[in-house]
């Protein structure tokens, strides 16, 4: 006799959505005189705030804290630092992945 799938398992057996850790597929591309990065596409978990991709592109980049970089999506806005990268992903992703802009002086807005 089979168990029946709990409340946080799919029919299918797969864990449900909502406690199934997303992944976003971001690229990065450079603007103006920034730095290319080696890797330009990277995965991270959707539940991540900005604050968190801006973090890691410094790290990638090796920029300190005082080196200004200036982080925009799809080369329109910057998006508060608090905003939830699913969230970004659901409203300006194309194709399956959401472009962050990155420049060492202001390019947009």
């Amino acid at each position: 006799m089979s168990e029946a799938p709990s409340s946080n398992t799919a029919a299918s057996g797969t864990p449900a959505p909502s406690t199934q850790a997303k992944k976003v597929v971001v690229r990065f591309r450079s603007t103006g005189n920034a730095p290319i990065l080696k890797k330009s596409v990277y995965k991270i978990s959707s539940a991540q705030r900005f604050q968190a991709l801006i973090v890691f592109l410094r790290k990638e980049l090796g920029y300190k804290s005082s080196e200004p970089l200036f982080v925009y999506v799809n080369s329109a806005f910057s998006p508060a630092p608090d905003e939830i990268v699913y969230n970004l992903s659901r409203c300006f992703g194309l194709d399956g992945q959401l472009t962050i802009n990155y420049a060492t002086t202001p390019a947009w807005g």
